[in-house]
C-alpha cells in the first residue's frame, strides 16, 4: 500500500515564515503521525523565483501561449536561464534545511523508506508558494517514487457514484494552435488502449458546453494555447481565432461533467496554474497543467510519456514523475523543461488508475490457463517449467530484488549472537566528548577531535603497542602543533582516512591528512544500496584521476593487513583479479548476484557479513581512555578504531540491515569495524564469506520449489488444508534458506516461496476443472 503525505501551510507570508504541519499515514487511512513546524521568513525567495521567471521567458521556444504573444527563440538566454535555476534551488534547498523545519524533515526520513511509492500534496492558498519548484527539493532525491501535488485546503468529496463506463471516455479539445503542432497530440491519444476519444477542434463556445453536458467523460484534454492572469489566480483558454475562455465561463457545463464522473484534466498548453486554481474551486479531482509557458516539443513528449505510462498501468503519480524526468533529455534545448508539469489534486478524491477509469472487465482480462493434457507427469513438469522461467525473468529484471533485500536483512538480523571480536577495540568520540573538549577551549575547527586530545591519544596508546591505530576521522588540513605533526608523521602502525571522487556522482572526495605517509591510507568509502543500506563491502577500487584522494585499498582492508603482517599472511591478488589472504579469497561480486540485479560492481566489492553481535567489540569513550588507568591487554597487539558517535554536529551514521531509522542507524566507526572483523574472522578463524549460488544452480533450486508445491496439489487437499500445506512448507523452506545464510550461502527465498504458492495455486485450479468435467460427463 502507498504512503499519503499531506503539508499543510497555515497563514503566514515570505517575509513572516510559515507555520506548517506535516502528516503522514497510509493510503485510504488517517494520518498515523502528525508534526508541525515551521518555515522561517525568507523575503528573497519570490525575488529569486521571478528572476528565474523572467530569464526562462525570456529564451521564446515556440511556447503554447496565446499567439499573439509567441516569441522568436533566442539561443543565448539559454545559459542565463540554467544559472539562474542553479541559484533559485540551492537557495530554495537551504531554505527547507532551515532549523525550525528540521523536525518535519526528520519526521519524515524516520517514517518514510525509500521504496514507498508516495504521494505528497501540499495544501496552501499562497500562489508564490505554489509556484515554487518543489520537485527539486534535495529531500525527495532519496524517494524515487514519490512526486508532489499542488491543494487548496479548501475541498469537497464528490458524492455521486461514477456511471461506468467500457472504455475510458475522453474529451479531447484542440483549441487555436497557431504555430505549434497540435496533430501530434491528438495521433497520441487515438493509440491509448480501451479508449473512446472525441476530438472538438477549435470549437465555438456552445458546441464546448453541450458536449461537457451531453457525456460521461473520464478525462478532459485541451492542447492549444492558454495563459494566466498575472497573480495566477485565474487562467484562459483559447477556443479558436476569434474566441477565448476563462474556467468561470465553463463554470456549469464543467461542474455537470464532474458530477458525471469526470476524474481527470490535462491541459498541455502554458501557464495553467492559474486554470487549475479556478477548476479546484469546482472541485474536480485531480488536474495536469504546465506551470510556466510550455515549448510545444515538451508539450507534445511530456504527453507521450505521461500517456504511456498511464495506459500501460502506472498509476497517476508515478507516470506523471516518469514522464517528467524523462523530459531531462531536451533540456539542452529546452532549460527546466522537467520543471513544468504539476499535479494538482482534491485531497478528498483518490487517484484512478487507467484500468479503474474502465469499469466493466472483458475477456481479454483474464488470465489464461495452461492447457490440460492427459499424463499427470507433463501436467506437472511443463507449468512448473513455465512458472521457473517467469519467476527468473521477473527476478533478473529486477521486480523481486526489494523484496529478496528485504528477507536478507530479516535472516541477517535473526542470527545467533556470535559475541564481541577481542581483536579490536574503538575509542568512541560522542556528544560528552565534544563537549568537554570544548569546555576545555580544545579548537575542534575541522575535525571532532582536538589537536591537543588527539596528540596525547597516540601518546598513550603507543605506549601499549597496538598492532594497528586506525584514525576514522577526516583530516584534510594540515596539523599546527609540532608534537602532532611529527607524531602522525613518525607512528608507523597509524592508518589514515581520505574519501575517494566520483564523477558519475558529483562527489569531489576528501583529501587525507597530509602528514600520514601514503602507504598508510586507505579509502573510507562505503557502498550503499538504493535504498541507502550498507550491504557490501569495497575492498580495493582504482581511483580517478582527478580524485582527491589516491589510497587504492580500503581502510577496512589496510588495518586488516597491517595486523597480519606479523604472521607472515601476505596479501595478492588471483589471476582472476580477486583480493587473497594467506589461503582466503575473497571472490569479487558480479552485477547478478543472490538477490541484486544489476548491480555496479565495479572494484573488489564483496558482501559484508555483519558480525551478529550487540555490540561488534570493545568500546571506551574518549575522554575516559585519556583520564583512566589502562590494562595494557585491552590494547597490545589489538587494533584500536578512533571515530565518532555522535548524534549532534558531528554525525556519521549509517543505514544497515540492523536499522535504517535515523535513530536507528549505525555510526561509520562501527560499520568500519565489521568489515575489519570481516577480513579477519574469514583469514584466521575460517568464518565463512557470503557468497551465492551460479546462476543455473539458483534456477534449478527455484524450479525444484516450484514441483514442490505442484506436488501438494496433487495431494487434493481441500483448499484450506492446501493453504495450510503451503504455508508449512514455505516456512521449512525459510528455516533452510536462513540456515544456509547462516552458513555463508544466500540462496534465494522469495523467488522459491512465489514459484511454490503459485504452482500450487495453479495446479489447484487445474484439478478444480477436471474434477468438475469429470462429474459433469457421469
Amino acid at each position: 500500500m502507498g504512503k499519503l503525505v499531506v503539508m499543510k501551510f497555515g497563514e503566514g507570508s515570505f517575509e513572516q515564515g510559515f507555520a506548517v504541519t506535516l502528516q503522514i499515514g497510509e493510503e485510504h487511512e488517517r494520518a498515523a503521525t502528525e508534526i508541525t513546524g515551521k518555515l522561517p521568513s525568507f523575503p528573497e525567495m519570490p525575488l529569486y523565483y521571478s528572476h528565474w521567471q523572467s530569464s526562462y521567458r525570456q529564451i521564446g521556444n515556440r511556447y503554447r501561449l496565446h499567439a499573439d504573444k509567441m516569441q522568436v527563440t533566442n539561443v543565448s538566454m539559454i545559459q542565463d536561464c540554467e544559472n539562474t535555476s542553479h541559484i533559485l534551488r540551492a537557495r530554495f534547498n537551504t531554505w527547507l534545511r532551515s532549523e525550525e523545519f528540521r523536525p518535519l524533515r526528520e519526521k519524515w526520513l524516520e517514517r518514510l523508506s525509500s521504496t514507498d511509492e508516495i504521494r505528497v500534496i501540499l495544501q496552501t492558498e499562497n500562489s508564490q508558494l505554489q509556484l515554487l519548484p518543489w520537485h527539486l527539493w534535495d529531500l525527495l532525491e532519496r524517494y524515487p517514487k514519490a512526486e508532489i501535488a499542488l491543494s487548496s485546503p479548501s475541498y469537497d468529496r464528490i458524492h455521486k457514484p461514477r456511471t461506468p463506463n467500457q472504455s475510458v471516455n475522453i474529451l479531447a479539445i484542440v483549441g487555436n494552435s497557431k504555430g505549434i503542432d497540435t496533430q501530434a497530440d491528438q495521433a497520441l491519444l487515438q493509440q491509448c488502449s480501451n479508449a473512446e476519444v472525441s476530438f472538438l477542434v477549435e470549437p465555438p463556445r456552445k458546441e464546448l458546453t453541450d458536449h461537457l453536458w451531453g457525456k460521461n467523460w473520464d478525462i478532459l484534454f485541451f492542447a492549444g494555447h492558454s495563459s494566466s492572469n498575472k497573480n495566477g489566480e485565474s487562467g484562459r483558454i483559447y477556443l479558436n481565432k476569434t474566441d477565448s475562455l476563462t474556467i468561470g465561463e465553463l463554470k456549469y457545463a464543467l461542474k455537470k461533467a464532474i458530477e458525471n464522473g469526470l476524474q481527470l484534466a490535462i491541459f498541455n498548453s502554458c501557464d495553467g496554474l492559474g486554470l487549475a486554481r479556478e477548476l479546484a474551486d469546482l472541485q474536480i479531482p485531480q488536474i495536469i497543467v504546465m506551470r510556466e509557458p510550455v515549448p510545444d516539443q515538451v508539450a507534445k513528449e511530456f504527453l507521450k510519456y505521461f500517456l504511456e505510462g498511464f495506459a500501460g498501468g502506472e498509476s497517476l503519480y508515478q507516470a506523471v514523475r516518469q514522464a517528467r524526468e524523462r523530459l531531462q533529455g531536451l533540456e539542452d534545448r529546452f532549460p527546466c523543461a522537467t520543471w513544468l508539469p504539476v499535479i494538482c489534486q482534491n485531497p478528498a478524491q483518490m487517484p484512478p488508475t487507467w484500468d479503474e477509469l474502465r469499469s466493466v472487465k472483458t475477456e481479454e482480462d483474464k488470465p489464461n490457463l495452461p492447457l490440460p493434457t492427459k499424463r499427470r507427469f507433463r501436467t506437472s513438469l511443463l507449468p512448473s517449467l513455465a512458472i521457473t522461467v517467469l519467476v527468473c525473468g521477473m527476478r533478473w529484471l529486477g521486480f523481486l530484488e526489494n523484496q529478496e533485500i528485504q528477507t536478507f536483512d530479516l535472516m541477517m538480523r535473526s542470527r545467533p549472537a556470535e559475541g564481541i571480536d577481542s581483536r579490536l577495540l574503538i575509542i568512541t568520540i560522542d556528544d560528552d566528548d565534544l563537549a568537554i573538549q570544548r569546555q576545555n577551549n580544545e579548537s575542534l575547527i575541522g575535525a571532532s577531535i582536538s589537536e591537543k586530545s588527539l596528540n596525547k591519544l597516540l601518546a598513550k596508546l603507543n605506549q601499549y603497542q597496538p598492532r594497528a591505530i586506525g584514525l576514522d576521522i577526516y583530516r584534510d588540513f594540515s596539523a599546527k602543533e609540532p608534537d602532532l605533526i611529527t607524531r602522525l608523521q613518525q607512528t608507523q602502525n597509524l592508518i589514515g582516512v581520505c574519501k575517494g571522487s566520483d564523477s558519475t556522482g558529483n562527489i569531489k572526495g576528501i583529501k587525507p591528512p597530509p602528514e600520514i605517509p601514503p602507504e598508510n591510507l586507505g579509502f573510507s568509502d562505503f557502498i550503499h544500496d538504493r535504498d541507502g543500506v550498507i550491504r557490501r563491502q569495497l575492498l580495493f577500487m582504482n581511483q580517478e584521476t582527478t580524485s582527491l584522494c589516491s589510497a587504492p585499498y580500503a581502510f577496512s582492508l589496510q588495518l586488516a593487513s597491517l595486523y597480519l603482517r606479523p604472521l607472515e599472511i601476505p596479501t595478492k591478488f588471483t589471476p582472476k583479479g580477486n583480493l587473497q589472504l594467506g589461503k582466503t579469497i575473497f571472490p569479487n561480486l558480479k552485477p547478478h548476484t543472490g538477490g541484486y540485479q544489476n548491480i555496479d560492481a565495479n572494484g573488489g566489492q564483496i558482501l559484508l557479513n555483519y558480525r551478529s553481535s550487540k555490540e561488534i567489540a570493545e568500546q571506551v569513550k574518549l575522554t575516559q581512555f585519556l583520564s583512566s588507568p589502562i590494562n595494557p591487554s585491552a590494547i597490545k597487539d589489538r587494533i584500536v578504531l578512533i571515530g565518532v558517535v555522535a548524534k549532534g554536529d558531528s554525525s556519521d551514521t549509517w543505514p544497515t540491515p540492523y536499522g535504517v531509522p535515523l535513530d536507528e542507524q549505525m555510526p561509520g566507526v562501527l560499520v568500519q569495524a565489521h568489515m575489519v572483523s570481516q577480513i579477519l574472522s574469514a583469514v584466521q578463524d575460517g568464518r565463512p564469506l557470503l557468497q551465492a549460488w551460479s546462476f543455473w544452480v539458483e534456477v534449478a533450486w527455484i524450479w525444484g520449489w516450484s514441483l514442490v508445491g505442484g506436488v501438494l496439489a496433487w495431494r487434493r487437499f481441500s483448499l484450506p488444508w492446501l493453504a495450510l500445506a503451503i504455508g508449512v512448507t514455505s516456512s521449512v523452506l525459510y528455516v533452510v534458506c536462513f540456515g544456509l545464510l547462516i552458513s555463508g550461502a544466500w540462496v534465494p527465498f522469495v523467488p522459491s516461496a512465489l514459484s511454490l504458492v503459485a504452482m500450487g495455486g495453479l495446479m489447484s485450479i487445474y484439478n478444480s476443472k477436471t474434477d468438475q468435467e469429470g462429474s459433469g460427463g457421469d
